[in-house]
């Protein structure tokens, strides 16, 4: 199965599930109590490696539209204000501008965008950092393919995520972003 969670996992009676059977309910329902349409990604990473295996991932769900790939901070800026996404999945070392700067400029360009980072930087100041700067939730891509899918859901309900490696931390107070 990949080592990741399966895209069962985002599906069930109300339209988006998690793994522990948490309703993603953020989208406008039908009456059948389905999603009127599916959440829009931009995935932002340099690596064309990573960048084919998030969206490969993230793909496989029904629920998730990927519609845009950019390689590059700017790009990712250019690409957040353009394509007005739900989420956008964000690499914080990133050519021409950093995952950081990137984020705060696309908060102001695309403000109703939540924003994940991935980044291979496992260090609790970056994450407490990434989330000041306005991400909702931070994945470390060694633990990408366990955690990648429950990062995703969480942040699409507004709910923070930091993943098991950081659970010993306390990013409360930073999860609320900038002021």
């Amino acid at each position: 199965m990949n080592g990741h969670a399966p895209k069962e996992a985002f599906l069930g009676q109300g339209g988006h599930q998690d793994q522990e059977g948490v309703s993603l309910a953020t989208a406008p329902l039908t009456s059948n109590g389905r999603h009127t349409s599916p959440f829009r990604v931009l995935i932002v990473e340099d690596h064309e490696t990573f960048r084919r295996f998030t969206c490969s991932m993230l793909g496989e769900i029904a629920e998730l539209q990927i519609v845009g790939e950019a390689a590059d901070g700017l790009e990712a800026v250019h690409k957040a204000e353009e394509l007005r996404p739900d989420l956008i999945v964000l690499d914080i070392g990133l050519p021409q501008l950093n995952g950081m700067e990137a984020a705060r400029r696309i908060r102001k360009l695309s403000p109703n965008s939540k924003i994940l980072m991935m980044s291979q930087e496992s260090s609790a100041d970056v994450v407490q950092t990434a989330l000041r700067e306005g991400a909702k939730g931070y994945v470390v891509k060694m633990d990408a393919g366990s955690e990648l899918l429950r990062a995703v859901n969480a942040v699409i309900r507004g709910e923070p995520f930091t993943g098991v490696r950081f659970s010993a931390h306390d990013f409360a107070a930073f999860a609320q972003g900038p002021e």
